[in-house]
């Protein structure tokens, strides 16, 4: 499994604050440079995302939220919509996350109040050890059915999709004949890893009929 190899953490990672949950919220709204997820105290700061890392996250927002939304499968949130985990009092900002039909009595205007069917986080040079180990952990305790973690750095490209299986543990998701992945919770969606790195990318608009017409991979 993935969580055995071994990643660099590059030390660019900013030592947490303390703060109680509402000065949290306030120190969110006082200056756009100001990013960081609440874990039971502490304020995990991190850095504002490169152009690459917001380019392929709105990329995929893009074609899971039209897929999802033609398909009425549930509500797709996106970078800055809180993930409240209250089992771990902590209070996520994930890159992009998938709430099924069922579980929308848990999304409210504010917030996502429990955990999402799907979390995908694109990795930052900051977040590393925070995207592979912390909340993977953390994910998989907190019952998120599905994992996925995108690398865009350079030389470090690759995609690691898990599902959360009987035993409560993540296993990673294996790529077909042709190299793509199927989601085990957004019902009928796959994709292409390598859609990821093109330039340009395949436009959303023309790969979700594809998947709507039930076309092979």
């Amino acid at each position: 499994m993935s969580m055995a190899r071994t990643f660099a953490q590059p030390a660019t990672e900013q030592a947490p604050l303390r703060m109680s949950y509402a000065e949290w919220q306030s120190w969110l709204g006082t200056e756009e440079m100001h990013r960081g997820e609440w874990v039971d105290g502490e304020v995990v700061v991190f850095a504002l995302p490169k152009y690459l890392h917001q380019a392929i996250l709105l990329w995929l927002a893009r074609l899971l939220a039209e897929y999802v939304d033609r398909r009425e499968l549930g509500q797709v949130g996106v970078d800055g919509a809180e993930m409240w985990l209250r089992s771990r009092n902590t209070a996520r900002l994930p890159d992009l996350f998938f709430v099924a039909t069922a579980n929308l009595g848990q999304l409210n205007a504010d917030r996502l109040e429990g955990p999402a069917d799907l979390v995908v986080e694109i990795i930052s040079n900051d977040s590393v050890t925070r995207d592979r180990r912390e909340k993977f952990l953390e994910y998989q305790q907190a019952g998120i059915l599905e994992y996925w973690i995108i690398d865009p750095r350079p030389r470090q490209q690759s995609v690691s999709c898990f599902a959360l299986a009987a035993d409560g543990r993540y296993h990673e998701i294996p790529a077909d004949i042709n190299g793509h992945v199927q989601s085990r919770v957004v019902t009928g969606f796959w994709f292409d890893p390598s859609w990821l790195w093109q330039e340009p990318r395949p436009r959303p608009y023309e790969l979700v009929p594809r998947f709507m017409s039930g076309a092979p991979h």
